[in-house]
């Protein structure tokens, strides 16, 4: 078992994980996921939406933006489609550093998030809430060229500072040491279509330990993307963000989530 890994308290990436069909997840997780799911039952397809809006989005930053650089932070659990693998199969010498502070996620990210070798991946153990911390590691220095466009993604994970850690100031540190011409993703827990059950989710996780906090959309909005310059579609449920064609898109009640991608 990995130092420091306290399976008595449920972490949001191993909660993640159990509603992807993972099984990198132990007993107090899935009690956690379960109590939340009673509230918000719609949650694992929530999740699988969010997932397949990652997906969409690296695809389009390969392909029509030209990005060959990913800062992904809250990485979360590797499952099917990780960040490098959409990218690199798309454009092989695509570069990734992956970030997290969970140490279950540090092993198996070692194991498993492997370049191909035209291309980079890294793995740094880190916490969001200190992003001058992330940009100064040597493997991010090591890993990704600053002088050249980089996409910063903070898919599902804003909903897990408060305003007591101020995001905005997090978001900014981050966006103000990347390139003219990189790119910012980031989706979003929302209350708006089913506030009962989000409410209900985000108890039962700081009930758990796990800070959460729920925001609308404009709030999301402003927080992550005031001043970028969005992409089409803009910021919408994450569902509706450039859909595959024949992709049966569930109601706003169940997706809950929103998500957007911006040009710096």
């Amino acid at each position: 078992m990995p130092a420091l890994l306290d399976v008595s308290k449920p972490h949001s990436a191993r909660v993640y994980d159990y509603y992807l069909g993972g099984k990198d997840n132990y007993e107090i997780d899935r009690a956690t996921g379960e109590r939340a799911a009673k509230s918000w039952p719609a949650v694992r397809t929530a999740v699988r939406e969010n997932r397949a809006f990652l997906g969409r989005a690296v695809r389009f930053l390969v392909q029509e933006a030209g990005i060959r650089q990913f800062l992904d932070i809250g990485t979360g659990l590797p499952s099917g489609n990780n960040v490098h693998q959409i990218a690199q199969s798309l454009e092989p010498t695509s570069r990734v550093v992956y970030v997290d502070n969970d140490p279950i996620v540090l092993v198996h990210a070692n194991a498993l998030l492997t370049s191909r070798p035209e291309g980079k991946t890294s793995y740094i153990d880190a916490d969001l809430r200190d992003p001058r911390g992330i940009l100064d590691d040597p493997a991010v220095s090591g890993t990704l060229d600053f002088d050249e466009p980089i996409a910063l993604m903070l898919v599902a994970i804003l909903h897990f500072l408060t305003d007591d850690d101020d995001p905005r100031h997090i978001v900014s540190t981050l966006l103000e040491a990347l390139p003219a011409g990189s790119y910012f993703t980031a989706s979003h827990v929302t209350p708006e279509h089913d506030p009962d059950g989000v409410r209900g989710l985000e108890s039962t996780y700081r009930a758990g330990g796990i800070p959460a906090q729920a925001r609308d959309s404009a709030t999301f909005t402003e927080l992550a993307f005031a001043g970028l310059d969005v992409v089409d579609p803009g910021v919408t449920l994450v569902s509706e963000w450039r859909p595959d064609p024949g992709h049966s898109r569930p109601p706003a009640g169940q997706v809950n989530w929103y998500g957007g991608v911006a040009r710096i």
